[in-house]
């Protein structure tokens, strides 16, 4: 969970103006809704949007906010200022942690990972700069994650006597295989944009201009299907990483057989019929 230190400048990705959150204090984020897409903009450009705890307690408000609200289809979490998505831990407070402390420290960070990777609504990961240790950690927890061209990734905590703490060691050999996981958090380098995208870290790399358009995009589309089918594949592909496939069939199954008791499922059929585009209430 802990940054590197070196300098990167892409251009920054401008969110669009939106209305604040109301009822939510968040000192470290910006917090934005715009029709159907909440903004969680992590706002520490001075330290690279570096993770100290009030950070991680702002996050788990915005999203667990986020969760609740019907209104909101889906979340694009990005950095503020023009260098970072997230840098990692913040290391002056890391350092004076001793070890109990730093493992309630990396049991938090992980809850509030879960509760960002289970939200049941899709997370898009706009990754507008340094995603390296937490900050890594952080963009694998969405569900979809988008580059800029000059982005870089990296889990270099082994660089400061530390392992990832934020599911690292997790969440990285699921993504992109036990092998090329390995090889980064035991060496603790740094990879380009291209490179994440070769191995499959990065869904996509668009130029900076184009980051969070190309993000509202692909939330939109989402949210143009079933919300109940979204968040129940969702569920079931994150459940069945953890499981046989076996066990993962079975609530494949067990899932679209709910999903065939729901209004939007005699919607999505009748609209097929009859060649028109459907109008799915959530029910």
């Amino acid at each position: 969970m802990a940054p590197a230190t070196a300098a990167l400048t892409p251009s920054p990705a401008v969110v669009p103006a939106a209305s604040p959150a109301a009822a939510l204090t968040l000192a470290n984020l910006l917090y934005e809704k715009k029709g159907a897409i909440a903004y969680v903009t992590v706002n520490r450009p001075k330290v690279l949007n570096a993770l100290n705890t009030p950070t991680w307690r702002d996050l788990r408000m915005a999203f667990e906010d986020a969760r609740d609200d019907t209104s909101v289809r889906g979340v694009i979490l990005t950095g503020a200022g023009n260098k970072a998505f997230i840098a990692g831990a913040d290391i002056g407070e890391l350092a004076h942690v001793a070890a109990f402390e730093a493992e309630q420290s990396s049991r938090f960070g992980q809850e509030v990972l879960d509760l960002i990777e289970n939200l049941g609504k899709p997370v898009v990961a706009a990754v507008n700069g340094f995603a390296l240790g937490g900050g890594c950690e952080t963009a694998m927890a969405c569900t979809i994650r988008i580059a800029v061209e000059t982005a870089k990734f990296g889990q270099p905590e082994v660089t400061l006597g530390l392992v990832p703490g934020g599911g690292g060691t997790q969440r990285l050999p699921r993504l992109v295989g036990k092998g090329r996981a390995l090889q980064l958090i035991l060496s603790g380098e740094m990879i380009s944009a291209q490179e994440a995208y070769r191995i499959g870290l990065v869904n996509e790399i668009v130029p900076a201009a184009d980051l969070i358009t190309r993000v509202e995009a692909i939330l939109t589309k989402i949210a143009s299907n079933a919300p109940i089918a979204v968040k129940f594949a969702l569920d079931a592909a994150n459940k069945g990483m953890d499981t046989s496939q076996g066990q993962g069939l079975l609530l494949e199954a067990s899932y679209f057989g709910l999903c065939a008791a729901t209004e939007d499922k005699k919607e999505g059929t009748t609209a097929f019929l009859e060649k028109r585009a459907p109008q799915f209430r959530g029910r």
